[in-house]
Order: structure tokens, then C-alpha cells, then sequence
């Protein structure tokens, strides 16, 4: 659908938008940094300091908290040579398998460093470019978390598109070092703002100029952070694809998708240099592909970019939040969850634990995917027969 204005500088995508959630992006639409429109995706929901969903482009300047405190946060999905009939008909021990190979959970690692974590992070060492490098405590953190999942929306899943294709998919981001690392310049991105005077509606907002030290520290983090989480992923779904093929007895990778969906680029656009912040947002430039899952229990979409100029070659990320998790907790029960992961193999076991990811807590997908049709089309339409999620 075409977007709505729904204030100067700002535009909408989504159908469904509470206020508060627009309140937010037009106080991000309002700085003075802003060059051009905030562009809200139809999965857009309130988030920490800028809107989840939005797509922000600034001029010589970056907001922290907009890229967010997951830096790199992204899916990757790979299409097999396999097939529906190739799958066993008990995924359990396939579901237990992914679990030993793959740690979830709220801090949670692997008990020893890899030979992979270590060789990634020989080869990325933050003492290139940071004076002070990691402490042996974010050292041993990012070693130990390399190749783990995390908590939250983040999950793996085995899927089986409309043609019968096996696929694999995974969710997950910078893990804990990506955290502090965000946290610490969104800090002193405030103290910055406070001791120079700049005006914010939202203390959240607060950015670094380009060509300040605070910028170019703030980027070199980020930048690293992103090519973790990639790298990340990437390790995480060579596993997912040996425990696969080892419990089908075969099988090979056709294509590969990795797309991050929490990061800021330079990229020009309408003639100007701009920094293109995209908070819960993937590029969708034209034939582009990208990920584009709905919820624990609903499908997941394989999209390709119409190279929309509006959006900044942008498209949603997901479904999109429509109760927080909170709410979720209050709203929602066991069974209901139960009821939604019927016949898919999944943690049962910690239902309790992941009733805040029910689908009834998100947008419906298939709302998002018609209102951004002029964003992104749809290639494959994927449906999970595995979800394996930490809590």
C-alpha cells in the first residue's frame, strides 16, 4: 500500500500503529539531524529511544540507541536439496541435537572457547583500532558466546516452503559483547548531549557528529559488533546444517541469505550521503533478497526488494510486536501456546518460559506482507516443522 504521512517527515507503512508508537517516531522525525523522512514499516512498535521498525536517515550523524543495543541483529536462511519426505518423521532428536550444538539463553556460551571463535577473533582484534581493546572479562565473553543463539525473539527453525524445500533458519545477533558495547556509547552519547547543551525530546535520541572522536569510536565498535553477529550466525548455521544433514542421513546447501536488521550504513539516496539507520528494518534494494519471518508458530517469507526510494530500499523485519512482553505474560497462557505449536516440533518442555514469544503477541505477518507490497515481493512462503528458542 502507499505509505500515510502522518506528520512532516514522517511516513507510515503500517495499518496497525498505536499512538504512542507514532509519538515516538515523530519525536525521531523532528531532529535536526533528519535529512529527508523517517519511514516507519508495517511492523513498527515502540522501542528504546527510536521506533522498532523504522528506517532513519541522518545527515553527518549517528543516533546510538536508534541502531539499537543488539547490533548486527539479523536472520540467516539457507535452502537445502532436501525434501519434506527426506525429513524423519520424529524431529525430536534432531530438536535435541540443535540444542547440544547450539547453547540458548540468557547469557548463555559455550563452555570453552572454539577453534572458530578463536581464529574469527584473531583475525578481528578490537587492539586494531581500540587503544583500550576488550577486557579479559569481554574477551572471554565474546570467545565463550561466538556460535550461541541468546534469548528473546531469537530461535532456530527447520521450515519446508510451498514447494516442499527444506530450509533452515536462524535469528540472533552480537550476543553480550554487542550489548555492552551498544550500552556504553548510548551512555556517553547522553553525557555528551547534557555537557554540550543539545536540545532532545528524549534523552534516547541523544547522537555522535561525524568527525568527532565519539563518532569514530562509536563506528569502529559497531562495525566490529555487526561483523560478529554475521559471523555468528554464519557459525551457528553450519552446525544447524550438519545436525540436519547427519540426522537425514545427506543433503547440501543451495543458498545462503544473511541480512542484518538492526545496523546503520553510509548509502546515497536522492543525490546525498546519508547515514541509513534501520532499527528493525532490512535492505530491500531492487532483486535484493531478505529474510522476513513472522512469529514462534507462524511462517516465515523470503522476500525479494522492489527498491522502493520512499522507504530508502528498505522493507519490515518481521511481524512486529503487538504486546510487550509483559502484556504477553499477563495476557496469554501455556496451553494457548500450545495450541499455536501443534503439530511442530518444539522446547515443550519450557512453555512457561516462552509464552511472551506466542504468535498472539505479534501483528499478523501475512497484514505486514500486504501492507508493504510495494516494498518487497514475496519469493517463498516458509512453515516451520522445528523451532528450537532460549529462554
Amino acid at each position: 500500500m502507499p505509505p500515510k504521512q502522518l506528520a512532516p517527515k514522517l511516513l507510515s507503512w503500517a495499518s496497525e500503529i498505536d499512538e504512542q508508537t507514532v509519538a515516538q517516531a515523530q519525536r525521531t522525525a523532528r531532529l535536526p539531524i533528519i535529512e529527508g523522512h523517517v519511514a516507519l514499516m508495517p511492523d513498527a512498535h515502540l522501542g528504546k529511544g527510536s521506533t522498532v521498525g523504522s528506517v532513519i536517515p541522518t545527515k553527518g550523524a549517528v543516533i546510538p540507541a536508534a541502531v539499537g543495543v543488539d547490533l548486527g541483529c539479523g536472520i540467516v536462511a539457507v535452502e537445502t536439496d532436501l525434501t519434506q519426505e527426506d525429513l524423519p518423521d520424529n524431529l525430536g532428536p534432531l530438536l535435541h541435537e540443535i540444542e547440544r550444538r547450539i547453547p540458548a539463553g540468557i547469557g548463555r556460551g559455550h563452555d570453552r572457547r572454539s577453534k572458530s571463535a578463536e581464529l574469527w577473533l584473531a583475525q578481528h582484534d578490537p587492539r586494531k583500532w581500540r587503544e583500550e581493546g576488550f577486557s579479559t572479562r569481554q574477551e572471554e565473553r565474546a570467545a565463550t558466546q561466538f556460535g550461541t543463539l541468546g534469548a528473546g525473539n531469537h530461535w532456530t527453525e527447520v521450515h519446508v516452503d510451498e514447494r516442499g524445500i527444506v530450509w533452515a533458519g536462524l535469528h540472533s545477533g552480537s550476543r553480550g559483547i554487542g550489548n555492552q558495547l551498544a550500552m556504553r556509547h548510548i551512555d556517553e552519547a547522553k553525557v555528551l548531549a547534557r555537557h554540550e547543551g543539545t536540545p532532545l525530546e528524549d534523552p534516547d535520541l541523544a547522537y555522535f557528529v561525524q568527525g568527532t572522536a565519539e563518532f569514530d569510536a562509536y563506528m569502529a565498535d559497531m562495525l566490529w559488533a555487526q561483523d560478529y553477529a554475521l559471523a555468528n550466525r554464519e557459525q551457528m548455521m553450519d552446525e544447524l546444517l550438519q545436525a540436519l544433514f547427519r540426522e537425514v542421513g545427506r543433503g547440501r546447501e543451495i543458498s545462503r541469505i544473511n541480512c542484518h536488521h538492526n545496523y546503520t550504513v553510509r548509502e546515497r539516496h536522492e543525490g546525498s550521503d546519508l547515514w541509513i539507520t534501520r532499527k528493525g528494518a532490512i535492505r530491500a534494494g531492487h532483486g535484493e533478497l531478505g529474510v522476513l519471518p513472522g512469529s514462534m508458530g507462524t511462517g516465515t517469507f523470503i522476500v525479494r526488494g522492489l527498491g522502493s526510494a520512499q522507504s530508502y530500499e528498505s522493507s519490515a523485519h518481521g511481524a512486529g510486536r503487538r504486546f510487550s512482553r509483559r502484556q504477553a505474560k499477563k495476557r496469554f497462557t501455556v496451553d494457548q501456546l500450545a495450541a499455536h505449536m501443534e503439530g511442530k516440533t518444539w522446547n515443550r518442555d519450557r512453555a512457561g518460559a516462552l509464552v511472551d514469544e506466542i504468535p498472539d503477541a505479534y501483528k499478523p505477518v501475512k497484514r505486514v506482507i500486504a501492507d508493504q507490497a510495494d516494498l518487497a515481493e514475496v519469493v517463498h512462503t516458509l512453515t516451520q516443522v522445528l523451532n528450537y528458542k532460549g529462554s
